[in-house]
């Protein structure tokens, strides 16, 4: 199952958005230039893990020193504040608990020569319709049906 989620220009860096796919809550992010999805649901207490803060990784050499990454790649339960890997899912605080589950995200350019025009689709079924015509003072509806449509034929006649 795919889903969009919005156009690249709406989902500026440093947002998330939570989206649904079926029962399952999922959380997307941009973090800089990247993208994670990951479920909606912490493992450790069933908690609302994409409302959580996100944070950057500290990396130490030792005593007294310590990195702190550029970039919010961690995402703290909103519950208790147990992190976890958005690239991975994997949690840090839970020695034996199951990592979140990710998801593949993917940036899609816009193919404006496949969009339909006026934001219609075409499908594969074609509706029953009649001749409308007005006599004296009356809307008419013609109930013989015309003959079926041929795909990108213009109706003869039209609204006089």
């Amino acid at each position: 199952m795919r889903i969009v989620v919005c156009r690249l220009d709406e989902f500026p860096p440093g947002e998330r958005r939570i989206v649904r796919a079926g029962r399952r809550s999922i959380g997307v992010f941009r973090v800089g230039d990247r993208f994670y999805a990951i479920n909606n649901h912490c493992p450790h207490m069933g908690g609302p893990l994409c409302l959580g803060r996100t944070k950057p990784w500290v990396t130490s050499r030792g005593p007294g020193d310590f990195v702190l990454d550029t970039e919010e790649a961690l995402l703290a339960c909103p519950w208790h504040g147990w992190e976890y890997d958005l690239a991975t899912g994997q949690s840090f605080l839970g020695p034996g608990e199951p990592p979140v589950r990710t998801y593949e995200v993917s940036i899609e350019p816009e193919n404006p020569a496949a969009a339909p025009k006026g934001g219609r689709i075409p499908g594969p079924y074609v509706a029953d319709t009649f001749p409308v015509h007005v006599e004296d003072a009356y809307v008419v509806v013609e109930t013989t049906p015309r003959p079926a449509a041929v795909p990108g034929a213009r109706a003869a006649g039209g609204a006089g």
